[in-house]
């Protein structure tokens, strides 16, 4: 287990009321990783958790970043992704990046999934961007509360974005 995975439903204000739970209408998920259980795995955590999800999957970096890039070119894009670190030809971090240095994508939600819980691991993905981290193995509450999480997170920004504008 992450050492912050159990800091995860405590909130640094005590006094700020938590968001509801995000609706997840039809949301459209990409799973990275590079081994085929493991995608299985969390997308049939996403399908117990959320019910109505279209989920698409990648074996590495470099194919979920083609697979973003003709998603969103064909009109369905993908609005989470839910990558692997450590996997060959592009890995998740390197994806991370490359989501965020591309326009279309870089306000893409993305949850970083690994074994490694070392320090150095977790502030590579948080310098990256990442919005999210969790450490395998991982139950779909688990799952579950990291998804509502950043995407409340999300739309508190969208909302103050929206305020000051």
């Amino acid at each position: 287990m992450c050492p912050t995975n159990h800091l995860a439903p405590i909130s640094r204000f005590a006094f700020v009321e938590e968001e509801p739970p995000f609706n997840f209408p039809n949301i459209h998920v990409l799973v990275v990783d590079d081994i085929a259980t493991m995608r299985r795995v969390v997308s049939s955590l996403l399908r117990e958790e959320l019910r109505q999800v279209r989920i698409s999957e990648a074996a590495d970096g470099a194919n979920a970043l083609q697979l973003l890039k003709s998603a969103e070119a064909d009109g369905r894009p993908v609005e989470f992704v839910v990558t692997d670190c450590n996997m060959p030809n592009m890995d998740g971090i390197t994806l991370l990046r490359k989501i965020r240095e591309t326009p279309d994508l870089q306000h893409l939600p993305v949850l970083m999934v690994t074994a490694e819980a070392t320090k150095d691991v977790i502030l590579a993905a948080a310098h990256a961007g990442a919005d999210g981290y969790i450490v395998k193995p991982f139950n779909a509450a688990t799952l579950r509360l990291k998804l509502d999480q950043i995407l409340n997170r999300k739309r508190s920004q969208r909302r103050l974005a929206a305020a000051s504008a």
